[in-house]
């Protein structure tokens, strides 16, 4: 777009749950700065209006009405910005249209998706358009995937200073987390659950480790889909609910970066539960009861938890890189709120800003937010966001 664009982001979405969240951080975040100009959007002006006052935003906080259901109200929309941050999801049913008039017209666009087979049909259907019309398509710059993504990157990095260059092999492992996933990544998560068992292409994305790696696919990757003990770490895992959308990123990001993990890395996500007898009687316990998302008692869209609860959130994920003699590196990064909203709302926010004003340069085309901003998102997510990133003995 334009540098004379009338707003750098827009919000759109801001009277769900998350949407609110994220306008909240801008508001508080970046209340001094007289720079950016944002707005907030949804399909009510008087819920807006409510959200505006109650987030204690400026009450000159433009408001503007769009819906997904409504393609003209969309693109009038993306008419007046550098970029659109959205929390309007299930995106297989909410987002077709923003990303196709995104692509079109050259506007940014940054979303929290983690629906795998979704994001593929967006990249095969957009991304010439994006290359041509100079746009920068951003999916899952939330808990999924940002974290993960840039813990391999992260973790590659020290890599190469310590053994001279990147491991075919890194291990994520989430050590700790406290808080729970939103209302609208289980609906997502039902959303692709229900379209992939009517359809089987569908399906195979859902299973297939390079589903977001068009015409490439590596070699077989651990399944990581039962508990197990692992013997470079000494502890029992289990299975971690959203490996199935960062690993998928994570091959991404080497992809889109020409392969700097190289064309055999193999990476997989899982959660420490700890040695010994205890260590795996919990990895049992927590992948019996991995059907969680499915059931009822997970927040409807546009609930979640209190301020306190997000506030008292955290995660700390392990990053091990592992070089072919089996020396180790080995990275963390941590959180400083509940994963799915507290932190989440700080991330997306920050990697839409971190593209207006740290690399603005980024080509156009589809893009993991790790892949493209790399060392400079690292940065401002620590300065702003509220994670660390840091080198373990």
């Amino acid at each position: 777009m334009e540098p004379s664009s009338k707003f750098d982001i827009i919000v759109y979405g801001a009277t769900g749950f998350t949407g609110r969240l994220v306008a909240e951080y801008l508001a508080e975040q970046y209340r001094s700065d007289k720079a950016l100009k944002w707005a907030l959007a949804g399909r009510s002006v008087d819920k807006l209006k409510s959200v505006r006052d109650a987030i204690g935003a400026p009450a000159d906080i433009p408001l503007i009405v769009a819906d997904a259901n409504d393609p003209a109200s969309l693109k009038a929309m993306i008419g007046q910005t550098r970029s659109v941050v959205t929390t309007v999801g299930p995106y297989l049913l909410y987002g077709n249209e923003l990303v196709a008039a995104c692509a079109a017209s050259g506007t940014d666009y940054f979303d929290l998706c983690g629906e795998v087979p979704w994001m593929r049909r967006m990249i095969d259907a957009h991304l010439d358009a994006a290359k041509r019309s100079g746009a920068r398509i951003m999916f899952s710059c939330g808990y999924d995937s940002v974290p993960f993504e840039l813990g391999a990157f992260f973790v590659q990095e020290e890599a190469k200073r310590v053994f001279g260059a990147t491991t075919t092999r890194v291990k994520g492992r989430v050590r700790q987390m406290r808080g729970t996933f939103s209302g609208g990544t289980a609906a997502s998560g039902r959303a692709i659950f229900e379209a992939a068992a009517k359809d089987p292409a569908l399906l195979a994305l859902v299973r297939d480790p390079f589903a977001l790696t068009p015409g490439f696919a590596g070699p077989k990757q651990p399944p990581a889909n039962k508990p197990v003990f692992d013997e470079d770490l000494k502890t029992w895992l289990t299975p971690f609910f959203m490996a199935n959308i960062n690993s998928r990123n994570v091959h991404r990001s080497n992809m889109l970066l020409g392969f700097p993990y190289g064309r055999d890395f193999v990476y997989d996500e899982m959660q420490i539960t700890g040695s010994g007898e205890e260590g795996e009687a919990e990895a049992r316990r927590i992948a019996a009861a991995s059907n969680r998302m499915a059931s009822s008692d997970v927040p409807k869209p546009g609930e979640g938890p209190s301020k306190e609860e997000r506030e008292n959130g955290f995660y700390d994920l392990l990053y091990v890189a592992i070089a072919t003699d089996g020396r180790q590196v080995r990275a963390s990064v941590k959180g400083d709120r509940d994963p799915g909203y507290g932190s989440t709302s700080k991330m997306i926010a920050e990697c839409a800003i971190c593209l207006l004003r740290d690399v603005p340069d980024v080509p156009a085309g589809i893009w993991t937010p790790g892949a493209a901003m790399q060392h400079r998102l690292i940065k401002r997510l620590v300065d702003h966001a509220g994670l660390t990133f840091q080198v373990e003995a």
